[in-house]
């Protein structure tokens, strides 16, 4: 069973489904919807329409360069018949698969991470731009009168400790 891919959205197309146009130079163009090939006769660009695997990939949204594309690309070479090179095959296929979707996994979430970290600065900076709303005015007035009363008690100490250094020298109090 040959699945197809459509020309404008490059999404599958199976067997029995879609439209088939053929221009007049014999190129021939698969859709897979009536939306499709709407947007075909429009002259619409896939790469600008948002909705197109084209579009996710021209924008980054999706994994364009990999090598595990080259795999899926069109040989028109025809190859003999033989039960153990289609087997190989098979197999290969199916790993290729598990790492393309490996991979394909990290990058949606090394973007998600860059988001992320975006949003973290953002709340950040919205934080401190309005810190006046989160800590109220009174609770500054009662931490500065905290401040103040923890100066005044090292003033205190430091000169408590000037006066029992000049008792201890000579024993007699002078200024």
């Amino acid at each position: 069973m040959r699945i197809e891919t459509c020309y404008f959205c490059s999404s599958r197309i199976f067997p029995g489904h879609g439209i088939q146009f053929v221009r007049n130079d014999c190129k021939i163009f698969k859709f897979c919807r009536s939306k499709c090939h709407a947007a075909f006769k429009k002259k619409k660009n896939p790469r600008k329409v948002k909705w197109t695997k084209a579009y996710r990939k021209t924008v980054g949204k999706e994994l364009a360069i990999d090598p595990s594309f080259e795999f899926e690309k069109r040989r028109h070479v025809p190859v003999k018949y033989s039960r153990e090179t289609f087997t190989k095959a098979i197999e290969a296929m199916k790993k290729v698969e598990i790492i393309k979707q490996k991979r394909q996994g990290a990058y949606i979430l090394q973007r998600l991470r860059k988001g992320r970290e975006l949003e973290q600065e953002r709340d950040v900076k919205e934080v401190q731009r309005d810190l006046s709303l989160i800590r109220s005015p009174a609770a500054a007035l009662k931490q500065k009168q905290g401040e103040k009363m923890s100066e005044d008690e090292r003033e205190s100490d430091a000169e408590g400790e000037q006066m029992e250094g000049i008792i201890e020298d000579g024993g007699e109090v002078t200024l």
